[in-house]
């Protein structure tokens, strides 16, 4: 789902490097209002093992790519806004040492893998959450929240490379949901079972306790 330089239109890839921009201002000021110095290591852990996950690429139409995100399962264990500032480092990292992504379109993939996927899961879960109790309903819960923070990320990444006249929306569009649709089962089985494994080690069983990272559990 890494965006390429040369793939956008400037005014696509600055105006979503803006919306990025202050996304990630915000995530900084509300992240700071509850880490603390020994919740660092999970915000490390977490981004460790999405880094991984994303060096997993799946060549799609157009010279974009698809993999796993990791936005859900971040935002559902650590809250959306340290689950942008996680995607955010690792995007950069894969940008700069492994060329995933283009310099020019880091505003777009943070935009979409960051800000979008994060907080659609976040969103999603809350939902579902609200309504289904027990293990079966936070199941269900969680793996629509992963399978539709992919599906968004993909349409918003298609709709960029499209409006920016890459590639027709026609072409772009099915190429990249079709993916995504079975690259969003895989994450959200993925999802599933390491929520649920980390949810019994943390003692969080419901939406709204308290996670690990000090904030909000989804």
């Amino acid at each position: 789902m890494h965006i390429p330089d040369g793939f956008l239109d400037p005014k696509i890839w600055v105006g979503a490097s803006a919306v990025s921009a202050g996304a990630l201002a915000a995530a900084v000021s509300n992240t700071r209002k509850v880490l603390e110095d020994r919740q660092v290591p999970a915000l490390g852990v977490m981004a460790a093992f999405i880094f991984a996950a994303q060096m997993i690429n799946f060549p799609v139409a157009g010279g974009t790519s698809g993999h796993l995100l990791g936005g859900a399962l971040a935002a559902i264990l650590l809250g959306p806004w340290s689950a942008g500032l996680i995607l955010t480092t690792v995007l950069v990292i894969q940008m700069l040492f492994f060329y995933d992504g283009g310099l020019t379109a880091l505003g777009a993939n943070v935009l979409n893998m960051a800000v979008i996927a994060p907080w659609v899961a976040y969103g999603t879960y809350r939902l579902l959450g609200g309504l289904f109790r027990g293990n079966a309903g936070r199941t269900v819960a969680t793996f629509l929240a992963a399978w539709l923070s992919v599906m968004a990320a993909a349409l918003a990444c298609s709709l960029e490379i499209a409006f920016s006249g890459t590639v027709p929306l026609a072409v772009v569009l099915p190429a990249m949901l079709g993916w995504h649709a079975l690259i969003g089962i895989g994450e959200g089985l993925i999802t599933v079972v390491v929520v649920s494994f980390v949810s019994r080690l943390w003692g969080l069983e419901q939406p709204g306790q308290k996670s690990y990272a000090g904030g909000e559990q989804l």
